[in-house]
């Protein structure tokens, strides 16, 4: 690894990422962090778990293409799976490294996964936290449910009646997300609610917002195999971490996961929701650095 510690604008297949690395004086098998979304970013994780593993590890940031502090594609299609795959490869050239682990959460769970797929000598161990499958129509359906469980009664009304309307599951997502409120996102993505403040606080002092467009190129362009028919092709040491509490992407969805991996430790948070990075920060950090640290 030939980077030093510090902030970088990389292009990329003609794209300007935005790079970070600290933590390079460790001298460890970089941990590349995936963030989710689509669309997402790595403001958040950087400024709470992240300054925690960089003391220990060495950590590689990205923000993936038309999200964060990265550039949009010419076209606003251009965000398959494929693309974010040598995107991916692309930036490992420019390390200058030949292996490294792979932190994702939530949608950067599922690309970390897609990763180890298409790219399986680069890869050592993943860490997956709370991952999602998108091409998996139960997942829109957890949302949904999940959104019910928590909701006050009239807008659980409201989501009872989109889900009678003769429309598929992924439209009837899209306007149960039109008609929920920040109170109710909270909710549904945090078991603790003062975490929920400190996180839309961060999110807001970012200034960096999810266009959309990544998810709506995955959802008009899927993989021909979706993810989870491929999974036991996958070889790589995996730590599953999922909050009991997730609503979002679940149990349900980690529980596939978890069957169909065949080198796989399944770790409950049995205080957090979707993010048990941020509602059970220590534990979370132990697991992960024991983790990467056992041969």
């Amino acid at each position: 690894m030939k980077i030093n510690n510090g902030e970088y604008r990389v292009i990329i297949n003609g794209i300007h990422h935005w790079v970070k690395i600290e933590g390079e004086e460790n001298n460890t098998i970089p941990l590349i962090i995936i963030h989710g979304g689509p669309g997402g970013n790595l403001y958040t994780f950087e400024r709470t778990v992240g300054s925690y593993l960089s003391k220990e590890r060495t950590v590689v940031y990205y923000e993936q293409r038309g999200c964060g502090r990265s550039d949009k594609p010419n076209s606003d299609k251009a965000y398959s799976i494929h693309e974010l795959i040598d995107d991916f490869k692309k930036i490992l050239q420019w390390i200058d490294i030949k292996k490294v682990d792979l932190l994702g959460y939530s949608f950067g769970g599922e690309l970390a996964l897609e990763l180890c797929y298409a790219l399986p000598t680069f890869i050592n161990k993943i860490v997956l936290s709370g991952p999602s499958l998108m091409t998996l129509k139960t997942q829109y359906m957890l949302q949904i449910a999940g959104f019910v469980s928590i909701a006050d009664t009239p807008l659980v009304h409201k989501i009872e009646e989109i889900l009678c309307e003769n429309t598929s599951i992924v439209n009837k997502y899209k306007k149960v997300w039109e008609i929920v409120d920040n109170d109710t996102v909270d909710r549904l993505f945090f078991v603790n609610q003062d975490i929920a403040r400190k996180f839309r606080k961060l999110v807001k002092e970012s200034n960096l917002h999810n266009t959309g467009l990544m998810l709506e190129a995955l959802q008009e362009s899927p993989v021909e195999t979706p993810l989870y028919e491929r999974l036991q092709s996958i070889q790589h040491k995996t730590l599953l971490i999922t909050g009991v509490h997730d609503r979002n992407t679940g149990i349900s969805i980690s529980n596939i996961i978890n069957r169909n991996l065949a080198n796989i430790e399944w770790k409950l948070f049995n205080h957090s929701a979707h993010f048990p990075e941020l509602e059970e920060t220590n534990k979370f950090v132990g697991e992960v650095l024991h983790f990467l640290e056992i041969s």
